[in-house]
């Protein structure tokens, strides 16, 4: 029988000066995943942020809005105008609603149909780029309609996810809320893809903990660590292009992982937890598990950014799991292992210590 999940949630007075609406924000669930999942006794601490009304970029959503006003930068009733796959989105759509802008959002067609009515119900214009960019895949491409759209929407603003230092520092209240809950942090486990939440909670934590190390998660097909850019499934974590965000010193390993193994973790999570999410959410657990079996006297804290509710049309659907032949992979008990990144393709579970920036012998 699987052993329950215990959850802390500490409460915290409402602050002055905020809406009821951004209140709802923070102050996410902990849980802690041992057996059946993790064998031997072992476990790890997950954050859930899928507790948050759309996720954990409801956070910098809200954080890069109230900044850009706070400068001047973002008018009094403009447009802001931003690239997503989805859940920065959410946060979007629930900040021009806090403080009065109208949304328009640039996705792909590898948006969910159900994200895509979420944004359409929560008031936003989105715009769907029609053929990937053939260096910059789709998340270039979706930048490239955004500069379009400032050039013909006048005042309108773009938080630019990918290089704005607002999104890392919108993430200390995180990393307090973990300092709050837990005496001792040894290792925090991200997904990586415009790198802010890895940056931004590690900022704090290794100022209390100088010795944390960091584990970034990647998926299979992300240029962000040095791998070839190819065609991904994975949504929310990975990258066509190199963020700025990306804190590429602080890490000690990367993990690359491979959609059918983050399917395998995230449904082992829901049969076995009652505790899952998506793409990222699947990737991270299975590093944090292994983590957790190979060293199990360390205190691991997983980030899971979102829960299951919107990838019911493709992680727990088994329709779009055997046409993309997501089924049936039960994940090594080992990742293979890379000594340098470019060292060769990867194609499923992978890990390299040797973490570097693509970008810094081209500085």
């Amino acid at each position: 029988m699987s052993s329950p999940v215990t959850f802390a949630r500490p409460n915290e007075a409402p602050s002055i000066g905020y809406s009821a609406l951004s209140l709802t924000v923070g102050n996410t669930p902990l849980a802690f995943v041992s057996e059946p999942l993790v064998p031997g006794g072992g476990g790890f601490w997950a954050k859930l942020e899928g507790f948050n009304p759309g996720g954990i970029k409801d956070r910098p959503a809200l954080h890069m809005v109230r900044q850009a006003r706070a400068r001047g930068e973002l008018a009094p009733g403009a447009t802001i105008v931003e690239s997503t796959s989805g859940t920065l989105g959410l946060g979007l759509a629930l900040a021009g609603i806090v403080f009065g802008h109208p949304v328009v959002l640039v996705g792909d067609p590898g948006m969910e149909p159900l994200m895509r009515r979420l944004l359409a119900a929560y008031g936003v214009r989105l715009e769907i780029v029609a053929e990937p960019h053939p260096v910059g895949g789709w998340q270039q491409a979706r930048r490239e309609r955004v500069r379009r759209l400032l050039a013909e929407i006048p005042g309108s603003y773009c938080p630019d996810q990918y290089n704005n230092p607002d999104n890392v520092d919108a993430y200390a209240g995180l990393a307090h809320e973990l300092l709050s809950r837990l005496p001792h942090i040894d290792t925090l486990v991200c997904s990586v893809g415009t790198g802010g939440h890895s940056a931004g909670i590690h900022g704090v934590l290794r100022r209390h903990f100088p010795d944390l190390q960091l584990v970034g998660v990647d998926t299979v097909g992300s240029t962000i660590f040095g791998q070839p850019a190819r065609t991904r499934l994975m949504r929310g974590l990975g990258s066509s292009i190199h963020p700025r965000n990306v804190a590429y010193d602080a890490f000690s390993e990367v993990h690359w992982v491979g959609a059918a193994e983050a399917v395998w973790a995230c449904r082992a999570l829901a049969t076995r937890h009652y505790v899952s999410g998506g793409w990222s959410t699947g990737a991270v657990a299975l590093v944090a598990r292994w983590l957790a079996r190979t060293d199990p006297g360390r205190t691991i804290v997983a980030i899971f950014p979102d829960g299951p509710w919107r990838y019911w049309n493709t992680i727990f659907d088994d329709d779009y799991c055997h046409a993309n032949g997501l089924l049936g992979t039960v994940p090594a008990d080992e990742p293979d292992r890379l000594y340098v990144p470019a060292e060769r393709e990867v194609h499923r579970w992978t890990r390299c210590t040797d973490v570097m920036d693509p970008l810094a012998g081209a500085r």
